[in-house]
């Protein structure tokens, strides 16, 4: 579906209170980052985990800092090793002087630079003749070379600031628990540590240190950059919050300097941790689960993953083809092996289920199935979206991951492509949009609360609709005054927040992009004060 459903690695607050949020209530939430503002605490199930020292509003910065370290992702394509833009074969590019990497110029903005490809890399490289393993006739043969530059620049600080390197040696790895899944080790050992010790011949570095800055990167780095850049940052201080399926922060990555800036998403008591998700907000519990074991090697037992219906959200849940009033649910979320049922336990013996259990893996081969459905729909095609969700409509419950994630894309195409560009919809799809919107945010409003990205694009995209019905009820005569003012204090309300949480998104991004022009269409609400005095 949509890229920008995609998340960073990317909290656990008992507020789950949504109401819309004033700019001027917020304002106050605009001091500076402080080390003050958070305590490192240890615990045995946790190790270190970062907790609020004092109490923050929804907006307030926790932390801001720069990396120590930035490279391209695993598995990322041929890149410049400078300011990171993806080149291609048959584009323009340029070989490094010094170590025959590739660069997009020879005058990158990305050379000499802390973040990008310094001397002391370019030395390095260049001394083990690593140039000369790059087939530039073959680009998708250079593509795993990659995986050993954010690694080596780990092992560069150890000369280069060896007080940065021991920030990154305080990082957990995991060893143990990588080591038991080949998949994992073995790839690491032969585009890391063999790229590395064999064919770069840089033997001082031995196995066991490649392997653990690998763990540390797996398990520690933020998938940063603008603009389609596929890079990995890691940060001195950020790698202390803690998961939590509900997170209460979310962060941006500056595109400059690539400083990452946490802010609180709701509001977090002194003592509370302060907490991020490492997996996707919109999967349901198996798959974020498994994720989180897959690729953070650990097991997530949060509030929202221990509860059957995910917080009430019922994200995972499918209708019981039995009676069709229940869900069928897990009957342990924590146990992906255990069975699930209808939870339909009605009084009236005339509603109640007669009994209805499945498998684990019934239930997993069959949202497979639904899956490779989805990912086959065409990402602008709205009518196939609308005909996947009235075809399971008696499949999965309308808060479904999976139906989310459509209603999530049609919340943000209604109005954009195409065939339905907003001026053209007519009322149905007008209101159809608006439903759309309104359903995702019950949804939000419980998995990722508060000032959030995803808050702020559907408040947007909400008041649209809203907008256009109002005006057109009004044109037609079916609004009095009295009705308008009340429409038109609802659309300022959506566009108010939707400024103010889009306002903290780097400007280099679609999302700030958007919030600029719902501070815009602010401007033009407020026309409608000299027709109907202050809204």
């Amino acid at each position: 579906m949509l890229k920008s459903q995609k998340k960073k690695k990317t909290r656990s607050s008992k507020s789950r209170s949504q109401s819309i949020v004033s700019i001027s209530s917020a304002e106050i939430c605009q001091e500076p980052p402080s080390a003050n503002n958070y305590r490192i605490r240890t615990s045995k199930t946790m190790g270190r985990y970062m907790v609020a020292a004092r109490e923050f509003k929804p907006g307030a910065i926790i932390l801001s800092e720069v990396p120590l370290i930035v490279g391209p992702l695993a598995n990322c394509d041929v890149q410049c090793l400078g300011c990171y833009k993806v080149l291609y074969e048959n584009g323009k590019y340029y070989r490094c002087k010094g170590c025959g990497w590739p660069l997009c110029s020879p005058n990158c903005r990305g050379l000499k630079q802390t973040f990008g490809h310094t001397e002391k890399e370019c030395q390095t490289l260049s001394s083990t003749k690593s140039g000369r393993l790059l087939d530039y006739a073959n680009f998708a043969s250079m593509s795993q070379h990659f995986n050993a530059i954010a690694p080596l620049r780990c092992l560069l600080l150890k000369q280069t600031s060896p007080s940065q390197h021991a920030i990154i040696q305080s990082m957990e790895p995991h060893n143990e628990v990588r080591q038991a899944i080949p998949e994992v080790w073995d790839v690491n050992q032969a585009t890391v540590v063999d790229r590395i010790r064999k064919d770069w011949g840089l033997s001082a570095y031995s196995e066991d240190e490649i392997h653990t800055i690998c763990g540390v990167l797996e398990v520690n780095a933020f998938e940063i950059g603008q603009g389609g850049a596929s890079l990995r940052g890691l940060y001195p201080t950020a790698f202390l919050m803690s998961h939590d399926c509900v997170p209460n922060t979310n962060h941006v990555d500056e595109d400059k300097e690539y400083r990452l800036t946490v802010r609180a998403s709701t509001e977090i008591h002194t003592g509370h941790p302060v907490t991020l998700s490492y997996a996707h907000t919109l999967h349901g519990t198996m798959r974020r689960r498994e994720h989180l074991i897959d690729n953070k090697f650990f097991e997530c037992n949060c509030s929202k993953c221990v509860d059957p219906t995910e917080l009430g959200t019922y994200m995972s849940a499918l209708r019981c083809p039995k009676c069709q009033n229940g869900w069928v649910i897990s009957n342990g979320p924590l146990d992906h092996e255990a069975s699930w049922s209808c939870n339909n336990t009605s009084k009236d013996p005339s509603r109640r289920c007669p009994g209805y259990k499945v498998t684990a893996n019934s239930i997993r081969l069959l949202v497979e199935r639904i899956t490779r459905e989805v990912d086959s729909i065409d990402c602008n095609d709205i009518q196939a979206m609308e005909t996947f969700l009235q075809k399971y409509r008696n499949v999965l419950h309308p808060n479904h991951y999976l139906c989310l994630g459509i209603k999530l894309s049609l919340s943000q195409l209604y109005g954009k492509v195409t065939g339905y560009i907003i001026n053209d919809l007519p009322p149905e799809a007008l209101n159809r949009k608006k439903e759309i919107c309104k359903e995702i945010m019950q949804v939000f409003d419980v998995i990722e609360p508060g000032f959030t990205r995803l808050r702020g694009v559907t408040l947007y995209e909400l008041h649209a609709p809203t907008m256009m019905l109002t005006t057109k009820n009004y044109e037609e005569g079916k609004l009095t005054k009295t009705e308008l003012r009340k429409r038109l204090r609802e659309v300022l309300d959506y566009l108010e927040e939707a400024a103010l949480i889009l306002g903290y998104e780097p400007e280099s991004t679609s999302e700030h992009i958007m919030g600029v022009a719902a501070k815009d269409a602010l401007g033009r609400i407020r026309n409608w004060e000299t027709l109907l005095g202050k809204l």
